[in-house]
């Protein structure tokens, strides 16, 4: 929409057009999106967002669609507006619009999406709710000849071309879906890294609940490797409690570590030689002896 189409008067209008102007919503005729994935917090960021509207106003309007019980329901702008109830406003600009659950869905994944900082349990249960819309609007085509045999492996193509990512890699954050809120909280905070998370994902609740316990005694989350036996052993009916602990009790290997000095390396080097060149010199030596070797 153009700026002038936003801001016509009820005299400009059309009966057409009126859902699609900006509207001052009152805030307690607002409600979240059910299964609304993304997290509203009040951190730093959003009392940024708070001196900004309370200096500016709200420069962009959120989106929201009419609900049967009355009110309005948000699509995009959850932060929003609740950086205007931070800052004691009573209503807060929305583009109303008439959308089923499938539009609304997709529009309030992309919306977040935009986001610079995502938590991995956000990004998982988003691509999944994306995905099962897509799928939904795909099966509803009338011409079914387009949908084609693999709906579901096209529904992930959209989403990984629009999103940026590999197939792999949003089949594999959606896995994430599986896993219990207990085990996806260590993963947003990183105390389980994404790929083992990934892996452990395959594990029963009843094993994820042992598995943590087990993360407790040995104070250790699972590596790579161990998560991929942990799976292994799940998949096999073989993942009992004495299994964890024989797997989480190893020690894991240590990364070997070695510092060059600056003043060592410089003899070797033309002064014009930044670090960044020294190092890509020194790894391709590296490379050429180790092929020597073998």
């Amino acid at each position: 929409m153009s700026y002038d189409d936003i801001f016509k008067t009820d005299a400009d209008c059309s009966d057409s057009e009126t859902q699609e102007r900006v509207q001052e919503i009152a805030l307690t005729e607002l409600h979240n999106y059910k299964n609304h994935p993304f997290h509203v917090v009040d951190d730093e960021a959003m009392q940024k967002t708070v001196e900004s509207i309370l200096e500016y106003g709200v420069l962009t309007p959120g989106i929201a669609r009419p609900r049967p019980d009355g009110g309005y329901e948000i699509i995009a702008g959850h932060r929003r507006k609740r950086a205007c109830e931070l800052a004691e406003l009573e209503t807060m600009p929305f583009i109303i619009r008439d959308l089923d659950d499938d539009e609304a869905t997709i529009i309030m994944v992309d919306t977040n999406l935009q986001r610079e900082t995502l938590l991995f349990s956000e990004l998982a249960f988003a691509y999944k709710m994306k995905l099962e819309a897509i799928k939904k609007q795909a099966g509803r085509t009338k011409n079914r000849s387009q949908v084609g045999n693999n709906s579901k492996g096209r529904s992930i193509q959209i989403i990984a071309e629009e999103s940026g990512e590999s197939r792999n890699q949003i089949h594999r954050y959606i896995r994430l879906t599986n896993l219990t809120s207990d085990v996806l909280q260590l993963v947003d905070i990183k105390k389980i890294a994404f790929g083992p998370a990934v892996e452990l994902s395959f594990l029963t609740e009843k094993e994820q609940s042992e598995l943590l316990d087990c993360m407790a005694k040995y104070e250790a989350s699972p590596s790579l490797s161990q998560a991929q036996r942990l799976k292994k052993f799940s998949q096999e009916g073989k993942l009992t409690v004495e299994a964890m602990d024989a797997i989480l009790s190893e020690e894991k290997a240590v990364a070997k570590k070695v510092t060059l000095s600056g003043n060592k390396l410089g003899k070797y080097f033309p002064s014009s030689y930044s670090p960044v060149k020294i190092e890509e010199t020194i790894f391709k030596l590296l490379e050429d002896w180790h092929k020597n070797q073998i």
